[in-house]
Parts: structure tokens; C-alpha cells; sequence
């Protein structure tokens, strides 16, 4: 079948990336008559093509391309090629979520004005707030269709979160319940959740929210979007006049394509973004496209994370059933009193044997790390999910030393804890042990972070172009036809899990990139 749109047809909107940013993005133009080409590095899977095979899917979904780490982060050192756990895919990481939709709380906008001066931290307040975004965020939950939202039922608990919410309310906590998941509680367009526990591998009953499955077909079927798969992008490209107009890809088979393009839209994640915008560096960009404060690949977040598991004397058997369908937001609040400024979620979490082996260090253990895989059938497990504060020297550069398949620089990605997010790490192990030994947990092990789901960053909104690299449209401050559409464009992190901020963020930039290119302002 011909391709719908001509390489050389210089009026479509190119959308690199078909994740919860540029998935969305390129539905929500299509509906509204925007011709988009979205390309995208990986391949197609739909939940018939998911595997309930912890290595498997990880090997067949994640991007493995080569990538480096430095810093003092245990990443850096357990996981030193694989700074993050996210998709290569069509859908992008929307595959591998766990479905958790949280709205930024309204202090989580201003973060400097709210903390004040935090030392070390480049602190800065989006220049949109609570106000702005909450008909987005309607919209956002209307589309994922979230439980606890919009008369939507909440999920069921399984026993992981029996046991998290008795120990939770033995400690006095009083948020606690199943969590706002963009998992569907009952039959409706999606069907309802089956319970099966495999909610990081693609939901083979298509219950849970992911772009792959919902935005990307609904678009296509517009007739106004196509996507292209297996199209790695190398570089975004731009004429005399300073602004883009095209993006180079290497097709399935190596081969490279331009394909013209009125506007760019950016949505690679927050380690592809801001390679790319340096990987396009010409005579005129010396330092990267948007590149001109100086902040492309700066600012990295990771959130604070880490977990607590705890051993029982009876089986939990943890990992039936939703995987992060629970949660405790009393500490989310932001109350320096605790030691640290910013707060954060608990959220019930199990990993199948494989990845417990493989990410609770077990060469630091011993005896005692075997003996509690022993006991896997009485283990129980949360997530922490915390603010982690913006640092410039926390930053994603080229590492023109390591190139990837196509012969381009690769990504380094640069993370040393800030002192702020020590203290909250630590508080956050200590509020999790005493959640599970509540309920007469026998043993808690503190598990320091995996590699990185939530990337933030590295692009930031800012107010001033000095600040960051883009605007409070997600326009790029230097080109203006160029925009990013991801997590990379988050001026700071908030404690909640970013995809609904993310997807509302591309509601909202689909329904400005419309208006402005109807007004011929683009």
C-alpha cells in the first residue's frame, strides 16, 4: 500500500515518538484534520503479541540500544548500559506503565516559590499552574478512562494491598485506597481488568490505557495519520531562515529518508529528546537546535524512588493481581518538618522472581537475600515514588565515544542524589518498614532504585528563554516550529507519576499546534 504522505510533502506535522506524548499528540491532530507522519524507532505489538514472561517481554519491548551512566547513583553501577526501563514500541513506555494516574497537587507548579531556596537545586516554577490545567486533566482522565474519576469504580485489592492498607491504617494514614488507574474497573470500550499481574509486560487484555492499542489506531483511522515503524530518527534538520524543516531516519533496513516536515514535535523521552536536539547541531545550532540558554539535557529527574519489601509468616502471594493498584498519599504533602522539602507516594508493587533476583542485588546479601527468595509465596512490596530536585550537573550529553547501530553518538545520562532526596529516600524506607511491621511483617528489605521509568527533564518549560528550552506550549523558545511533546518538557518532577500529566500536556499542545497553524502563525 503507498504511504499516505510524500516524503517531500513539506505540510505535515512529523511526531518523533508514540508514546503517552507523541501518541496522543498525534491522535488528537489527526481528529482535529492535521495531517501527521509519526515516526517511531521501534516495531508494532498489540496484546495479542504480549508475552506473561518477565524476560521475554523485557527483551522484546525495552530499548537496548547502547546507552552510558556516571554519577553517584547505584544505577550507575549495577546498570551502568541501562539507565532506564522503558519501551522501544509503537505506544512507547504507555506499553510498560502501570497504569497509575495521579494530577499534580497545585503546590507541585510553583516548586521554588513553594520551597524557597533549596541549595544545590535548580528549582524553577512552570509557567502554567493548577487552574490552567485542570480542564486538561478532565480531558486527560476522561481518555484513559481512570478509576475514581468520572463515576469509574475503583479497582479491587488484592492481597499485597491487604496487607499495605492494614499496616497503613495502623499507622494512622488516612489516604489509602486502590489508587486512580487508567486500568479499566469494568467492561467498556476496553475490556475489564483480568487480575492476571503482568501489567509491565503490555496488558494482553488491552484493560489497561496504552497509546499502542487506543490513540495510534483511532488516528490512523482518520485517515490524517500514518506511522511509521522501525524509523529511527538521527537528526532533525533546518533551512537558511533557522527553522526545521524536515527530520532524517533510518528505515528497517539502514536506509535514510527525509521526510519534510511544517512542524517538528519532539517526544523521544527524556534521554532520545535532547540527544536528538544535539545530535542536530549544524554551523547555525553549533550547540544543538533550542539549544541557546544552554539547558538542553539539563535538569534531569528521575524521582526518588526505591522499595520495601517485607517476608510474612503466611503467603501474600503478591503478585496476583493488578500490580500497582494501591497507594498512600498522606506523605505526599509537602511539609518541611519531616526534614525535606517535597513529598511522595507509597504504592503497592511486586516483581515476578527474575527481576527480584536481578534487581535486589543480591551479590551484597548473600544468605540472607536467598533465604527471602525462599519465601517469595510470603513477600509483600511497595514502590516509592517521591520529588526528586531538578540539578544542572544531573544532565544528559553525547558520549561520542560509544556510538549506537547507526553510528550517532549515544546518550550519557549523569544523576547524583541531591541531599534533599537522600533525606526523603530515607524517610520513605523508614514510613515503609513501619507500614509492613504494622502488620507483623518478620523481616523489611530497603531496595535501592532500579533503572529509571520516570524521566523528566532535560527540555524544561520555563518563562524565560534563559531558563530552559521551552515555552509553556511546549514551543521550543529558540525555533518555532520545533516543539517537544514528552516528559522532557517538566520544569520540575512533582511526587505523582508523570503519564497523566504528560498526556495532558499533549491534549492541550494538539489543541494550541491546530490554532496556530489555522492562523497561519505556523
Amino acid at each position: 500500500m503507498a504511504a499516505p504522505f510524500e516524503l517531500s510533502d513539506a505540510s505535515v506535522v512529523v511526531v518523533i515518538g508514540t508514546g503517552a506524548g507523541g501518541g496522543v499528540l498525534a491522535n488528537e491532530l489527526a481528529q482535529k484534520g492535521v495531517s501527521v507522519v509519526a515516526l517511531e524507532a521501534g516495531g508494532r505489538y498489540l496484546p495479542e503479541d504480549y508475552v506473561n514472561d518477565e524476560w521475554e517481554a523485557f527483551g522484546r519491548l525495552s530499548w537496548l540500544d547502547p546507552r552510558t551512566t556516571s554519577g553517584d547513583w547505584r544505577v550507575a553501577k549495577d546498570f551502568s548500559g541501562l539507565p532506564a526501563w522503558i519501551v522501544k514500541a509503537v505506544g512507547g513506555t504507555t506499553t510498560h506503565w502501570a497504569g497509575a494516574s495521579l494530577r499534580f497537587q497545585p503546590h507541585e507548579w510553583k516548586a521554588a516559590q513553594t520551597y524557597g531556596n533549596v541549595q544545590g537545586a535548580n528549582l524553577l516554577d512552570w509557567p502554567i499552574d493548577a487552574e490552567e490545567m485542570d480542564p486538561w486533566y478532565d480531558l486527560a482522565e476522561k481518555k484513559l478512562n481512570v478509576t475514581r474519576t468520572n463515576g469509574n469504580a475503583g479497582l479491587p485489592g488484592n492481597n499485597n494491598y491487604k496487607v499495605f492498607e492494614a499496616g497503613a491504617k495502623a499507622l494512622g494514614y488516612e489516604q489509602v485506597h486502590t489508587g486512580r488507574m487508567a486500568i479499566n474497573s469494568a467492561d467498556g470500550d476496553r475490556q475489564m481488568c483480568q487480575q492476571t499481574g503482568f501489567c509491565f509486560q503490555g496488558c494482553k487484555w488491552g484493560a489497561k490505557w496504552s497509546a499502542a492499542y487506543t490513540d495510534i489506531p483511532q488516528g490512523e483511522a482518520t485517515g490524517n495519520l500514518e506511522v511509521r515503524e522501525r524509523a529511527h530518527v538521527l537528526r532533525i534538520e533546518h533551512g537558511d531562515d533557522g527553522l526545521v524543516n524536515g527530520v532524517v531516519y533510518a528505515d528497517a533496513d539502514g536506509n535514510e529518508h527525509k521526510q519534510m516536515a511544517r512542524v517538528v514535535c519532539v517526544a523521544g523521552n527524556s534521554f532520545e529528546s535532547p540527544r536528538l536536539l544535539l545530535n542536530s547541531a549544524t554551523s547555525m545550532y553549533p550547540d544543538g537546535l533550542a539549544n541557546s540558554s544552554g539547558q538542553v539535557g539539563r535538569n534531569y529527574m528521575r524521582h526518588l524512588t526505591g522499595s520495601v519489601y517485607a517476608v510474612f509468616d503466611k503467603p501474600v502471594k503478591m503478585w496476583r493481581g493488578t500490580t500497582m493498584a494501591g497507594i498512600i498519599q498522606d506523605e505526599s504533602r509537602h511539609d518541611p518538618s519531616r526534614g525535606f522539602v517535597g513529598g511522595y507516594e507509597l504504592e503497592t508493587l511486586s516483581l515476578g522472581l527474575p527481576f527480584m533476583a536481578a534487581f535486589l542485588d543480591p551479590g551484597a546479601w548473600g544468605r540472607e537475600f536467598t533465604s527471602a527468595l525462599d519465601q517469595y509465596e510470603n513477600m509483600a512490596g511497595m514502590w516509592i515514588v517521591g520529588e526528586d530536585m531538578p540539578q544542572e550537573t544531573n544532565r544528559v550529553t553525547l558520549n561520542h565515544d560509544v556510538k549506537d547501530q547507526y553510528g550517532m553518538p549515544v546518550a550519557n545520562v549523569h544523576y547524583s542524589d541531591h541531599p534533599n532526596d537522600r533525606a526523603m529516600r530515607d524517610h520513605a524506607f523508614q514510613q515503609g518498614a513501619a507500614v509492613y511491621d504494622a502488620v507483623g511483617a518478620t523481616r523489611t528489605f530497603p531496595t535501592p532504585p532500579y533503572p529509571s521509568t520516570h524521566n523528566l527533564g532535560t527540555n524544561r518549560m520555563s518563562e524565560n528563554a534563559r531558563d530552559g528550552v521551552v515555552n509553556k506550549w511546549g514551543q521550543t523558545h529558540d525555533i518555532k516550529n520545533l516543539f517537544i511533546s514528552d516528559g522532557s518538557q517538566f520544569t520540575t518532577g512533582a511526587a505523582e507519576n508523570p503519564t497523566l500529566t504528560i498526556v495532558a500536556l499533549a491534549i492541550r499542545q494538539a489543541d494550541h499546534l491546530a490554532r496556530e497553524m489555522s492562523a497561519q502563525s505556523l
